[in-house]
């Protein structure tokens, strides 16, 4: 059955100094598993959402 997403909301600081700093270090590929993390948690938490209404 297929998922259809019909909003996506994405929240980044641009500003952030901790989050600035530990990214930096980070591998660039640590920095996509991140952000995809990230939206998957998102999109859990969205079909969640829908699901109890």
């Amino acid at each position: 059955m297929p998922i259809e997403i019909k909003e996506l909301y994405i929240k980044i600081n641009v500003n952030d100094d901790e989050q600035s700093s530990a990214s930096a270090k980070a591998k660039p590929t640590e920095k996509k598993e991140k952000i995809i993390q990230a939206c998957i948690e998102e999109m859990v938490e969205i079909n969640k959402q829908q699901k109890e209404r």
